[in-house]
């Protein structure tokens, strides 16, 4: 039985394409990490100079999740800082397939591509090609998370974004609600991002908000799922209070099948929120709605460590790895969220 009519496939479109990029963001992170020692050896095996800098002028941006808005912003942003430090920037077309990734991967360390920055879908199945890579003397950077076999990685704090959206959750709970409610988490468990980003918005909204009924815990990350899944759980219990989501894409699904039901998307008892700073959810937080928060990256900052990080490792810098900054933004942050709406565009 399906309360819920499907929309129509012109709603259904138009709802994809406005909020069918936002996935990728939700795959950024940081964590402050030390050069792994493959970094110097990469550098140098990729043909650093007696002075321990080579040029490089080629990087490789191996980002699976083409689907997601943010995919298109990074490519475009990453692009112009390369252009900026005289560096060409070429891209995969994974699809969102682990095949793809690896058969693609696979081709740039035969054509030697000296530069690779990949955000692996399965790590344990990149390792390999990572070593192929590092073993040909080719730089690589792992995007996302970290390999034995590496020049650098770029990393987001997971578990960070995660506690600061589920702190934020618990507060409101706690505020508008008396801490009683319940409440659906839109997670992944399939990758250490999502796993991080899960642990921290779960541990931290239920130790804040004890009183807050947990009725679903879902595996979602894409709009398309998190509309799905959180219909279902609708179904079942049309008076939830709250939504939060691994990615503002799964959230930003949840909310349109709140909107579904014919809640008013400023409806004072009902908080969505989810992480990455996807556009669509930006405007629907500037907006006054009820959804409320996103855990936000920001995509130039991104850019820039797609860019600089390779030629950090080239230029044979000591720890070059970087961590892409989170910060919560909510209805208040209307100045940072124009920002952000900026680099989305």
């Amino acid at each position: 039985m399906n309360r819920f009519p499907s929309p129509p496939p012109s709603s259904r479109r138009q709802f994809l394409g406005l909020s069918g990029g936002t996935v990728a963001a939700a795959l950024l992170g940081a964590a402050g990490c030390s050069a792994p020692g493959g970094g110097a050896s990469s550098a140098q095996a990729a043909g650093a100079s007696g002075t321990g800098a080579k040029t490089l002028t080629k990087i490789g941006l191996d980002y699976p999740f083409t689907q997601i808005p943010l995919y298109s912003a990074l490519v475009k942003l990453s692009t112009a800082a390369g252009k900026k430090r005289g560096v060409s920037l070429v891209t995969t077309n994974d699809a969102a397939s682990a095949d793809a990734q690896a058969g693609n991967l696979r081709t740039w360390v035969a054509q030697k591509i000296p530069a690779i920055v990949s955000f692996p879908m399965v790590f344990e199945a990149t390792e390999s090609i990572a070593k192929a890579a590092t073993d040909a003397g080719l730089i690589w950077v792992t995007y996302g998370g970290s390999l034995e076999h590496q020049s650098a990685d770029i990393q987001f704090n997971f578990l960070k974004g995660g506690t600061l959206l589920g702190e934020a959750a618990a507060q409101w709970a706690q505020e508008q609600l008396g801490g009683k409610g319940k409440i659906a988490f839109l997670t992944d468990d399939t990758i250490q991002l999502g796993r991080e980003r899960t642990k921290g918005m779960i541990d931290a909204f239920t130790k804040a908000a004890p009183g807050v009924d947990v009725v679903a815990r879902e595996q979602a990350i894409d709009p398309d799922t998190g509309l799905s899944k959180a219909r279902a759980v609708l179904a079942k219990h049309p008076d939830l209070n709250l939504v939060l989501g691994v990615t503002d894409a799964a959230a930003y699904g949840a909310y349109k099948a709140l909107q579904q039901t014919g809640r008013a998307t400023t409806d004072a008892k009902t908080f969505v929120g989810g992480q990455d700073g996807a556009a669509p959810s930006l405007l629907a937080i500037k907006q006054g709605t009820f959804y409320r928060a996103s855990a936000a990256l920001a995509p130039q900052d991104i850019a820039d460590a797609v860019v600089d990080v390779p030629l950090a490792v080239a230029a044979g810098k000591a720890n070059p790895s970087v961590q892409v900054p989170i910060t919560l933004v909510g209805p208040g942050d209307t100045a940072r969220i124009d920002v952000l709406l900026a680099q989305n565009a």
